[in-house]
């Protein structure tokens, strides 16, 4: 039977956040030092965190295409 954790995980309030705590997860990961259960548990919450990650940069991409009348233009740094 899965584990429900005590304290459910939020949603990151920025998507800086997801990054940051899914950087942190995968460093802990790949250093194959977590039981196979906090592993599964870690896989979960860094699917979570890419999904909320797509979800926003998504949107702002929306955002843009709005801005620019429908075109998302190429960026062309300054």
């Amino acid at each position: 039977m899965p584990r429900s954790p005590a304290h459910p995980p939020k949603d990151p309030a920025t998507y800086e956040q997801a990054l940051a705590e899914l950087d942190r997860l995968v460093v802990q990961m790949e250093g194959g030092q977590l039981p196979l259960d906090e592993l599964l548990d870690a896989y979960r919450r860094g699917a979570e965190l890419l999904a909320f990650c797509r979800g926003r940069l998504q949107a702002v991409e929306e955002q843009v295409k709005v801005l620019e009348d429908g075109q998302l233009k190429a960026w062309a740094p300054t």
